[in-house]
């Protein structure tokens, strides 16, 4: 069993449901409001934990009070957390409208995620092993992002990287990825090609997988996920119907959820498993509204892919 590290943001997520998102100079009242311990550095750690894999948070949160909720709801979660650092400021805070749909917009501001330092990070170099899956995401500065993914791999670790929010990524940081999750529009921008389709996300895929990456996941919302590597494998795992609540963590709920599952079980030999298991577990998280609260355990994914399987 390999351990998780998860190299990310860690926020306070404030939650306005609305009806529909307002037009531009519009006032309108949401339905419901609510504070909930979120980013997505964060989030992947929670639902890499509660799907029973050994997970640490490596970040940063503020001196406000805001820190010792986003501590404690981790620790509570199964998240190991005295690898995060305190710094003065304000935590990490998301400004999230989620429209009856379940779609949303998010406002991120960085707080302690900005102040987070290559020299900060060095302090973490010591838990790199061979055989550690370590996450990373692009909510706290790419600087100390890549110096991370350099030790990583002087380790032997193995890096998952979701560039998310998307940006492109630098060509000396190709060599430090193992594995790239992906959707939609972070394809389009690291690929520079169309990803709204399967047929179209496979080009897009194979352009990524020219830089050198050896292996990459596109995901496309209800369309499912794409898997494609170096070595010719190719496969596209169907989404599940659901009711969609609120998509905020699916997309990070997946990323921790598969990270779990090539941790303690497939050992990266069974992708067709792994991604099966990952979708469902988004499945339910957008069945659920907030972010971490949403994320389900190993148990309830079991349980739901089980009466799938016999319905």
């Amino acid at each position: 069993m390999s351990n998780i590290y998860v190299v990310g943001s860690i926020n306070m997520d404030l939650v306005q449901q609305v009806q529909s998102f307002p037009q531009p100079g519009e006032t309108i009242h949401s339905v419901h409001s609510f504070y909930s311990p979120g980013g997505k550095g964060a989030n992947q750690a929670v639902a890499a934990a509660k799907s029973g894999a050994e997970t640490y948070m490596l970040g940063a949160v503020g001196s406000d009070a805001f820190a010792d909720e986003l501590t404690t709801s981790l620790m509570q979660k199964g998240v190991n957390i005295e690898q995060v650092l305190h710094k003065a400021g304000t935590s990490g805070v998301a400004t999230i409208t989620v429209d009856g749909s379940g779609q949303n917009h998010i406002i991120l501001t960085a707080g302690a995620n900005g102040e987070l330092t290559s020299e900060d990070s060095q302090g973490w170099y010591g838990l790199f092993k061979k055989g550690s899956i370590v996450l990373f995401q692009n909510e706290i500065p790419w600087r100390t992002t890549q110096d991370t993914m350099k030790a990583v791999r002087q380790a032997g670790g193995y890096t998952i990287f979701n560039p998310a929010p998307a940006m492109p990524i630098p060509e000396e940081a190709l060599p430090l990825i193992d594995l790239l999750v992906v959707n939609e529009t972070e394809a389009e921008v690291i690929s520079k090609r169309a990803a709204g389709t399967i047929s179209a996300a496979k080009q897009a895929a194979e352009t990524i997988l020219e830089t050198g990456v050896p292996r990459v996941i596109l995901t496309l919302g209800e369309q499912g996920s794409l898997y494609m590597d170096q070595d010719g494998l190719s496969f596209v795992t169907p989404a599940y119907s659901v009711h969609a609540v609120d998509t905020t963590a699916a997309g990070d709920t997946f990323i921790g959820a598969l990270a779990a599952r090539l941790a303690l079980t497939s050992q990266f030999k069974d992708w067709n498993e792994a991604l099966a298991y990952a979708s469902a577990a988004a499945a339910l998280t957008v069945t659920r509204r907030g972010a971490q609260e949403s994320i389900p355990t190993l148990q309830q994914i079991e349980a739901f892919i089980a009466g799938q399987a016999s319905s």
